[in-house]
């Protein structure tokens, strides 16, 4: 989320910065120390939330955070369903709406209803409580403000646009098998164009000079021009499939900020995600996990997840940063998919996209 999210809910060098800070929690040291007083939290890349946020549930539960990243959500869930009779942590976090069927036909999780569940939006909320929801964003293109004002070229809107060959060679997106929002992105074009349109779409846009990389950190951060670490890296691709609230992120870390974000959204090319958080069968320490759960749905880590994570909390009421909707876009029509439709059809997807583009 990036949502990843980064996620994203979960945002290129300056979300390192965040998650440095944030850090893991705990080394393995910690977690003997502490016996069973630990519990460890499994995620992709981008999780991030304030140092004293996560010091205040250390504090108030008695339980010590460790934070284990694994990869994308893609290459997270896939490792947690090969250790899952003896996984690595209590609580995984990150698993979104287009891989959630997966974890839930593994029998990854045992059911939890967490404390402030009630106060989740019902959209969000999975059937028997099998999967917390916890965050929600939609996976947007965006693109380089600058580059395309340097050309005088009006930047992509639609999906369509995409595929216009004034768009020839500019476009990186993830690897839909590996990566969440390069699988949101496959899936926006299957809402789009459906099930029998997408495939001619893809091969128009590969022709049209797409490149594929393998997670949103390679894509964001070394790829695109537009972002701080793909500046730094020499990114010279102006368009990347990320986040809706990918721009904010670029003039909150900036120094010194900008008036405006030097990134911007194609707003006719999201895809609505949904991110959750399960306890993980044969956790050690379930209690600790459920009380992590708890907290993910808090108030308090609610709010602090915009400027974390860049994306948008479930709970209703939550508040949200002004610079977060400043800076980001919102989309008024974001593609979706029902979730039984994306279970009986995504591994087809990914198989048949995977022949088709790479």
């Amino acid at each position: 989320m990036h949502i990843r999210r980064k996620p994203a809910a979960a945002t290129a060098a300056v979300l390192a910065l965040a998650l440095s800070a944030c850090g893991s929690g705990g080394s393995g040291d910690d977690a003997q120390e502490s016996g069973g007083k630990t519990v460890t939290l499994v995620s992709h890349d981008s999780w991030a939330a304030s140092e004293e946020v996560i010091a205040a549930f250390e504090e108030e539960s008695g339980f010590k955070v460790k934070v284990l990243e694994d990869g994308d959500a893609g290459q997270a869930l896939n490792k947690a369903v090969l250790t899952k009779d003896h996984p690595q942590g209590d609580v995984l976090f990150g698993v979104d709406n287009t891989l959630l069927s997966r974890a839930l036909d593994n029998e990854l999780f045992d059911p939890y209803e967490a404390e402030d569940a009630a106060k989740v939006g019902e959209e969000f909320r999975v059937e028997g409580d099998a999967a917390t929801p916890v965050t929600t964003g939609d996976v947007c293109v965006n693109y380089d403000k600058a580059y395309f004002e340097e050309k005088g070229l009006e930047p992509p809107r639609t999906f369509d646009d995409l595929i216009d060959p004034r768009y020839k060679n500019l476009l990186v997106t993830e690897n839909a098998g590996t990566s969440s929002p390069g699988l949101g992105f496959l899936l926006g074009t299957a809402a789009e164009y459906g099930d029998k349109g997408w495939q001619d779409y893809w091969k128009k846009l590969k022709a049209n000079g797409l490149k594929v990389v393998s997670g949103w950190e390679q894509a964001y951060n070394e790829e695109f021009s537009g972002s701080a670490g793909g500046k730094q890296a020499g990114g010279e691709r102006p368009l990347v499939v990320s986040y809706a609230s990918s721009p904010p992120v670029e003039v909150i870390y900036a120094d010194p900020q900008p008036e405006e974000a030097p990134t911007g959204v194609a707003t006719g090319t999201c895809f609505r995600q949904v991110e959750y958080a399960g306890l993980l069968k044969n956790a050690k320490n379930p209690e600790g996990g459920k009380a992590l759960l708890d907290f993910l749905v808090s108030e308090r880590f609610q709010e602090d997840l915009p400027l974390n994570m860049f994306v948008n909390p479930v709970r209703e009421g939550a508040e949200l940063p002004e610079a977060f909707t400043e800076h980001g876009a919102v989309a008024e029509d974001p593609r979706t998919l029902a979730p039984e439709k994306i279970a009986a059809h995504r591994d087809e997807w990914v198989d048949s996209w995977t022949s088709l583009v790479l």
